[in-house]
């Protein structure tokens, strides 16, 4: 069973917490698609969907499901998002994809965060996986120094935009022994839009795809 496969697995394992005729948020990144893939095909209706990315919206509304603002909805039952790396206290980085914000505000407002993975993304450390920043462009420079600072070395994703018009520095190398710590620190510097880290607000459960199968942490 390679990859791609584990991906799958675990995209349609997420269909047991999709409620018929509920809105949910969608999360991005190649495990969501698999899930997005695995509901349309399931032939489950749902009322709508909260996307985190234009691409997430361009997938869901090509299979038929019906893409609403957040602000139209009010909470959500429950979100479905995968993860650049998680721990096992469930706290993720987030953000290869360069969906972070919209991904975080999106998991704010839902009452269950399931996260979609497999087994190559659990780590002991958080931190393997460069951290994500979306920052305002006339910040970059600012925040980079900033990071420097706290010990990571930052990398700017050029000829990147993200969906809401701001860049990415990707820090490498960043002390997360303390992940909530430092996503306070990270989200108070001026110039930070948010940071990838998904510690403040871990994922409620974790559905991890193995070669023997759904693992639930």
């Amino acid at each position: 069973m390679n990859q791609d496969d584990l991906k799958r697995l675990v995209g349609t394992a997420a269909l047991d917490y999709v409620k018929a005729d509920s809105v949910i948020g969608v999360g991005t990144g190649s495990t969501v698609n698999c899930f997005i893939e695995a509901l349309i095909n399931s032939g489950l209706r749902i009322e709508a969907a909260v996307s985190s990315s234009e691409a997430t919206t361009r997938l869901l509304e090509a299979g038929g499901i019906q893409v609403v603002d957040l602000n139209q909805t009010g909470g959500l039952d429950v979100y479905i998002d995968g993860a650049d790396e998680f721990d096992a206290h469930r706290r993720l980085i987030k953000g290869g994809g360069g969906a972070l914000t919209r991904e975080k505000i999106v998991a704010a407002a839902s009452k269950k965060f399931v996260c979609i993975a497999d087994q190559s993304k659990q780590v002991k450390v958080l931190g393997t996986f460069p951290l994500p920043l979306e920052v305002i462009p006339l910040a970059r420079s600012l925040v980079a120094r900033r990071m420097v600072a706290l010990g990571g070395q930052p990398e700017w994703r050029e000829n990147f935009t993200t969906d809401n018009g701001n860049w990415i520095l990707d820090i490498h190398n960043l002390d997360l022994v303390d992940p909530v710590d430092m996503e306070k620190t990270i989200n108070n510097l001026a110039g930070v839009v948010t940071c990838g880290l998904f510690a403040i607000r871990p994922a409620d459960m974790v559905l991890m795809a193995t070669k023997d199968g759904i693992k639930l942490l």
